[in-house]
């Protein structure tokens, strides 16, 4: 058999001979071999046929958040995220760090100054959730479980005076009874049983929507599985996977916190309470999105 040389094939197709090698070295030429650095083309060679350009694919919030978390950019939405979800969640459940000293400890991992006294569990917390974030971005793809969950809450509360005392379990389940809102609670007991049920059906859901996530958020808040934690741990959860179904995820702020609970408390009898809270929290969020230039599903 005659072989030609990389020059003669190009000429041959009309190619130019980068575009001859390039095809040599992917394997799309049959019977091409190389002999130092020289390509030997079969003289009926089937001309390769061009691969369609692939168009660029619209990147999704969570592609964003992945990005810029790995460069460490400053002032985007991955910034902006960290500081308002870590200070509207803690702030819900009594921090009195404010917007400003949550920004500054995120930007600058210091505390600055403070003419008032500043709890230490707030400042731990805040480190800890900005870390609790970073796990959502990097998992959002992983399907929920419970060593995922037990995860969050160990990185969530490591290092606080809770996880000082022999009764509260680090990333792991309660031991004493507990209430929410005045309302009881699944036993210590049941607790593992019943996550265990709520992810299995959970995650048996083919086309997840935003109904599914908040049934899924109403029924965790109502196990309460840990002893402490449990409304940051539900809420980073919806945040998870509000990213990993594309759907625009929200931030429960200050002002929405009491329709938040009422929405929980009456999601069985009407789901509007809750839904129409978390969609006007999904509006603030579009609003930045707008602002990054973020494309989301409207």
């Amino acid at each position: 058999m005659k072989y030609l040389s990389v020059s003669q094939i190009a000429k041959k197709w009309n190619l130019s001979e980068r575009t001859v090698r390039n095809y040599c070295a992917q394997g799309r030429i049959d019977g091409a071999f190389i002999t130092g650095k020289t390509w030997n083309i079969p003289e009926n060679a089937m001309k390769p046929e061009r691969k369609p350009r692939q168009r660029n694919k619209q990147q999704s919030l969570l592609d964003i958040l992945q990005r810029e978390k790995a460069s460490h950019l400053s002032g985007g939405i991955y910034h902006k995220i960290q500081i308002d979800l870590t200070y509207n969640s803690n702030h819900i459940e009594g921090s009195q760090l404010s917007h400003d000293q949550t920004r500054y400890i995120f930007e600058t991992h210091t505390i600055g100054v403070s003419k008032e006294a500043i709890n230490v569990d707030d400042i731990i917390e805040t480190t800890n959730h900005f870390r609790c974030i970073d796990m959502i971005i990097d998992e959002a793809h992983y399907q929920l479980s419970e060593t995922f969950i037990k995860k969050l809450h160990k990185m969530l509360k490591t290092g606080t005076l809770d996880s000082q005392k022999d009764w509260f379990q680090v990333g792991d389940y309660k031991i004493i009874p507990n209430e929410v809102g005045g309302q009881e609670t699944t036993l210590p007991e049941n607790v593992s049983s019943e996550i265990k049920l709520l992810l299995n059906d959970y995650n048996q859901l083919k086309n997840v929507t935003l109904d599914d996530i908040l049934d899924f958020h109403v029924k965790f808040e109502k196990i309460h599985p840990f002893q402490d934690g449990n409304g940051r741990i539900g809420r980073l959860i919806m945040f998870k996977e509000c990213l990993k179904h594309h759907i625009v995820p929200f931030i429960i702020t200050e002002e929405l916190k009491w329709f938040y609970y009422r929405g929980i408390k009456e999601w069985y009898r009407e789901k509007g309470f809750l839904r129409d809270t978390c969609l006007t929290a999904q509006d603030a969020m579009k609003k930045s999105l707008d602002y990054f230039r973020i494309s989301y599903n409207k």
